[in-house]
């Protein structure tokens, strides 16, 4: 007989792993046992040597399809092993000295085995809202403490009935040791106001029916739901929830309804079936007929963000409904999405209609996660439930932390190999979500068990994020907003050595004391130099021309860098400036000449801000990238001619001179060149643009791998482009797909910059 002890770390609690080690033992006629440990599963086995053998390898090869095996460690077991015949699923042992992270397993969508039994009438789980098993449901939102079981997350409120109970105690069973599981009879129950389960349901579909909003607490959160071909319903959701422009995300019922709505590529459907369920952002179909999404819903958009049920209580809503629904964060613009019952009443009253909520609370905040393509290339817009908090690879060894940034706010826990990027929390300038930050800081760090030695952060020190890390009591390192975006890029994709990266954002502070956002660094995970970034232009007003894209026209005509070729602008112009107010034209060229609050900005997401407001597609945003949202939709597929475009050597770098580009915009917009065509044109000439700031790069010695950051990356035109050119010189041209290209993505970037710098120290 030959013994064994096993070890094994990764995302192993949670997504029945135990469950499958007590099949593959009892299969091989092992005796032993397995337990969740701290984070862990470990256990023993005892039989022949070659059963033994078959099970190590088993564990590596045949875990279920939600856990993520990191390392299996084997030892020597008892040569006498002290428990009897058979093989235990033992009760989970107490938090002890085990010092290695843990890893959380995230919130996984409602399996196809649940939904069946959902819709079989004949089933004791026929149209229970909560339905689950050891393949699906609720993870890192009901977790209140690690070992994973029952007892240790909000479920320990509903006690098994003997049903359920036996379920979870029958290796056979698909829901054993499925720690959420439930029923009708034991689980959680539907409610709205004094109406519970069915009644509740039928009272929220006949509001919906009734053109009216309402308040759903879903997985992670509360959400707002209306039907999405309801343009007054709709257009009411917008104003109360004070969200003017930008798109409303619409979950439709399978594959074959977004098909219909949308172009679905085989990764797109890939994506929407998966147990992540993001919403995916495609290419609405253009209709002949009646189209069943309102205007409003992505207002000037041709992309709609579209995404498949996650829980069995999204099923039964849109199958009593029959029609898409737009189902969007549970919140009012900028403040974190609602998940305490009583917050929720208490933020979401002027917003909706009626509450349909239940009994289980949430312990930890997850949006929706938000996904695109590029062709091929994977894009994360917004990492958070069914993706955060899964740990990706980073070269760590001492425990650090990434504070992150100011917008799209995300921090970042690493250690032993493994980052851990928490979800997104959302603009920090709003005081609810810089409390939601602190609270998920502190509870996603107890549950890893990582105590952060190194915290690193932004040079910004206007950052809530920078504020607060400064006032940590651990060892702090600064990092450049934008080395951590490539850096963010080249540790996903395991870059070891030096790298050029392109950063192109709207703002970060430089580590010169200006503004960036338009960058070509030589950089390595340590350190950067820069060697080419965009001419510089004023914002009128600082932050307020960030809101104002005429006034960072305007910037741009009365005050863009002189590289030595002229700007014929007065007269060009004309056209843009006479139908703004002359007041403000008056003021802005005043505060140009005077250079009062007038900071200069080399931001290629500015760029595209006055290049949007000089077609006239965008004076004003209300929501954060607006302005170039809207010109890349212009531009959809227009095939143009490259506007004019410069690059010039300048004070040892190789800097785009926008001045040219922008005269021939003008000029062209004044002979009559559609806006689609000049929309297109712009995206072709930055895509030429990168090719010849980076081939200046490489001639002089740069490496020939790129990596792409910023979140002007998230322009699926603009990734293509660039991709397209700098292929063709035969360079390795990489961008995140894990990882938020945007500043989402800066947590992650800060944290590899930290391992990195004290690795060097060693």
């Amino acid at each position: 007989m030959t013994a064994r002890r096993f070890h094994v770390e990764g995302i192993v609690q949670g997504v029945g792993f135990r469950p499958f080690v007590y099949r593959t033992a009892s299969a091989l006629g092992l005796d032993g046992w397995v337990a969740n440990v701290n984070g862990h599963v470990e256990g023993e086995v005892a039989g022949p040597a070659r059963a033994v053998d078959e099970f190590a390898a088993r564990l590596r090869t045949d875990a279920p399809a939600l856990a993520r095996v990191r390392r299996v460690r084997l030892t020597d077991g008892a040569p006498r092993p002290e428990y009897g015949p058979g093989f235990l699923v033992r009760h989970s042992a107490p938090a002890g000295p085990d010092t290695a992270p843990r890893e959380i397993p995230p919130d996984a969508a409602i399996c196809a085995a649940c939904l069946a039994e959902l819709r079989d009438p004949r089933d004791r789980r026929h149209r229970y809202p909560f339905i689950n098993c050891t393949d699906c449901g609720p993870r890192a939102t009901i977790i209140e403490d690690l070992p994973y079981d029952r007892v240790r997350t909000t479920m320990r409120r509903f006690p098994l009935c003997p049903r359920c109970a036996a379920e979870y105690a029958d290796p056979a069973d698909r829901r054993f040791h499925a720690e959420p599981v439930a029923c009708p009879v034991c689980g959680p129950r539907l409610a709205w106001d004094d109406l519970r389960g069915e009644e509740a349901l039928r009272a929220a579909v006949e509001a919906v029916e009734a053109g009216r909003i309402v308040a759903l607490k879903g997985i992670g959160g509360y959400q707002l739901v209306c039907a999405a071909g309801d343009a007054a319903a709709v257009a009411e959701l917008r104003r109360r929830k004070r969200r003017p422009a930008k798109p409303f995300a619409v979950m439709v019922p399978d594959v074959g309804a977004a098909a219909r709505l949308a172009r679905v590529g085989a990764a797109e459907e890939q994506l929407l079936t998966s147990p992540e369920r993001p919403v995916v952002l495609l290419a609405r179909r253009r209709r002949r007929g009646a189209d069943p999404l309102a205007p409003q819903v992505h207002p000037g958009l041709a992309r709609v963000g579209l995404f498949l049920p996650t829980t069995g209580l999204h099923h039964l809503l849109l199958d009593e409904l029959a029609r898409p629904l737009v189902v969007t964060s549970g919140n009012r613009s900028d403040e974190p999405i609602a998940i305490d019952d009583t917050e929720a009443r208490r933020t979401l009253a002027g917003v909706a209609d009626g509450f349909l909520t239940h009994d289980r609370p949430i312990r930890s905040r997850y949006d929706d996660s938000v996904v695109q393509f590029a062709g091929r290339t994977r894009i994360t817009v917004r990492r958070a439930r069914g993706l955060a908090p899964a740990p990706l690879p980073l070269a760590v060894n001492t425990p650090v932390a990434g504070a992150g940034a100011q917008l799209k706010h995300t921090f970042t826990l690493a250690a032993d190999g493994r980052a851990h990027l928490g979800p997104h929390t959302g603009d920090l300038a709003d005081a609810s979500a810089y409390d939601a930050f602190l609270a998920s800081y502190t509870n996603l760090k107890r549950l890893t068990g990582i105590e952060p030695t190194v915290l690193a952060h932004d040079l910004h020190p206007g950052y809530l994020s920078t504020q607060w890390a400064e006032a940590q009591p651990v060892r702090r390192i600064p990092v450049q907003h934008h080395h951590a975006h490539v850096a963010a890029c080249a540790a996903e994709h395991g870059v070891q050595g030096p790298f050029l990266g392109v950063a192109y954002d709207g703002l970060g502070l430089g580590d010169d004391g200006t503004l960036w956002g338009g960058e070509i660094l030589l950089a390595d995970l340590s350190g950067y130099r820069r060697v080419g970034r965009f001419a510089t232009a004023p914002l009128p007003g600082g932050d307020a021309a960030v809101r104002h894209p005429s006034r960072t026209a305007l910037g741009q005509l009365f005050g863009g860098e002189t590289l030595g070729s002229p700007h014929p602008y007065p007269w060009l112009a004309r056209p843009f400036t006479d139908r703004l107010d002359p007041a403000e034209v008056t003021a802005v060229r005043a505060m140009v000449a005077r250079g009062v609050n007038c900071p200069r900005a080399s931001s290629a997401g500015r760029l595209f801000d006055t290049v949007a407001a000089l077609l006239g597609l965008c004076d004003r945003v209300s929501y954060e990238g607006e302005a170039a949202v809207l010109l890349e939709a212009a531009a959809g597929a227009e095939h143009a001619a490259a506007l004019a475009h410069r690059v010039v050597r300048a004070q040892g770098l190789w800097v785009y001179d926008s001045a040219p580009t922008l005269a021939d915009l003008l000029s062209r917009q004044l002979d009559g060149e559609p806006v689609q065509r000049l929309a297109a044109a712009f995206h072709l000439t930055l895509g030429i643009v990168t090719a010849e700031l980076v081939a200046r790069a490489v001639a002089e010695g740069a490496p020939r791998t790129v990596c792409l950051g910023g979140g002007c990356f998230v322009n699926r035109r603009l990734v293509t482009e660039v991709k397209r050119r700098l292929h063709a010189q035969g360079l390795r041209v990489l961008v995140g797909g894990q990882v938020p290209v945007g500043d989402g993505g800066i947590s992650y970037g800060q944290a590899a910059v930290a391992a990195a710098r004290l690795a060097g120290e060693r």
